[in-house]
């Protein structure tokens, strides 16, 4: 199974949009751009929402059925490992495999030993094309890499080969990532990455590095956008030296975890792929449940209600909700509105607050980020916000294609 040069990472927490995400799809198709949709969703995303996996495939399926899609699709096991992969595996078809965890540290001292010994080769200054300056490498350099990332990649591979024993080999998509890890990946480091990936004979068609600046949830970027442009494409370089010299798949790419929104590097990013002839994946998530709550706020009536409860309940909550994304999230409490204000908000308000626009003054990021994370309150409400969502389809739909469309892949394929 091979993955097309370029592919979108659509995430929905509550499984109601599948429909609305494809529509972008289909519609950037028409203006010429080939971009196959991946369906992702996290196992604490399931457990938070209380889904299952298979929900995800039945999204997938029913939108494609719905719209007549004819190309190439797939759902993606986002951020597993071994303790969470199994409720995965009938369901998906593309598995990101998270070992950032592992990383830091250390693998037997005889396998980083080995490791050095048939890389040495590379302990020299090193020219790669499409990076203007030469890399100086040492024997020291791969040793305290491989040190760093050998036994992560060695979890990677065992969890490949779970997947494979169960699936087949050629049967899915395979990512590896690294991009929770504390410090961003030098281009150094992510050529010895992919050694050690050619060594755990994974067939990795995405890679998902860690990137200079923050890539906090539900906003933009946040950090020097130039030397951001800058890493992006020597790491194209370095995808391309390594498939040439390691004999990875041809078709490896970048993966970009955006948490969404991060429009400032989308025109870097296009402008990289297609200086280099690569392909490129980004992942999204939480774009679209941002869209449902503010298509409820402009719904009005109950809708509206249902909105403003879920933004009170948040931010008395802030804390607990905040806890498992601290990594990636930057919440001032003195910026965010009182939920007494927020009750008196007429729906254009709270869509003006929540959508991200930031030509418009009354856009706020906080408060954007904490609905982002704010979706368990949502899953608390249980039935009453799923029919809110089925009796209010057609306005959140429109924002979600919408959404996508103009403001993500467009930017990004078009």
């Amino acid at each position: 199974m091979m993955l097309s040069r370029y592919s979108f990472g659509i995430g929905d927490r509550f499984a109601h949009q599948g429909v609305a995400q494809l529509r972008a799809i289909v519609e950037a198709k028409v203006l010429g751009a080939d971009v196959v949709p991946v369906w992702n969703k996290s196992n604490r995303e399931h457990l938070i929402v209380h889904t299952h996996p298979d929900s995800v495939r039945a999204e997938a399926d029913a939108a494609v059925k719905a719209l007549g899609w004819k190309g190439p699709y797939h759902v993606d096991a986002d951020h597993i490992g071994l303790k969470t992969v199994d409720n995965f595996i009938s369901a998906s078809d593309f598995f990101t495999l998270d070992v950032a965890d592992f990383a830091g540290q250390a693998a037997p001292e005889a396998e980083i030993q080995d490791f050095v010994a048939r890389y040495r080769r590379y302990a020299t200054t090193l020219a790669i094309p499409g990076i203007e300056r030469t890399l100086v490498i040492s024997q020291q350099d791969i040793t305290d890499i491989a040190k760093k990332y050998l036994l992560a990649v060695r979890e990677a591979g065992a969890i490949y080969r779970h997947v494979e024993a169960a699936k087949g080999r050629d049967r899915f998509i395979t990512e590896v990532s690294m991009d929770e890890t504390d410090k961003p990946q030098t281009p150094v480091e992510l050529l010895f990455i992919l050694a050690a990936i050619a060594d755990q004979k994974i067939p990795a068609q995405t890679i998902a590095p860690k990137f200079t600046g923050r890539f906090n949830k539900g906003v933009d970027y946040v950090g020097n956008v130039v030397q951001f442009e800058k890493e992006f494409n020597e790491d194209l370089a370095v995808i391309a030296f390594a498939i040439r010299e390691f004999s990875l798949p041809t078709n490896l790419k970048l993966s970009v975890h955006s948490g969404s929104d991060k429009f400032s590097i989308y025109g870097p990013i296009a402008r990289a792929v297609r200086k280099h002839g690569a392909g490129v994946h980004v992942k999204t998530a939480g774009t679209t449940w941002l869209e449902e709550v503010a298509g409820l706020a402009l719904a009005g009536g109950d809708a509206l209600k249902m909105a403003q409860e879920i933004y009170e309940k948040a931010y008395g909550r802030m804390e607990d909700l905040c806890k498992p994304y601290a990594a990636v999230i930057d919440i001032d409490r003195a910026m965010l509105p009182d939920p007494k204000t927020v009750r008196g908000w007429s729906g254009m308000e709270y869509g003006a607050a929540l959508r991200h626009d930031q030509k418009r003054p009354a856009y706020n990021r906080h408060f954007r980020q904490l609905i982002h994370v704010g979706f368990k309150v949502a899953a608390e409400m249980g039935s009453a916000y799923y029919q809110a969502l089925d009796a209010h389809a057609d306005v959140i739909g429109r924002l979600v294609t919408e959404n996508l469309l103009e403001k993500h892949i467009k930017p990004l394929f078009v």
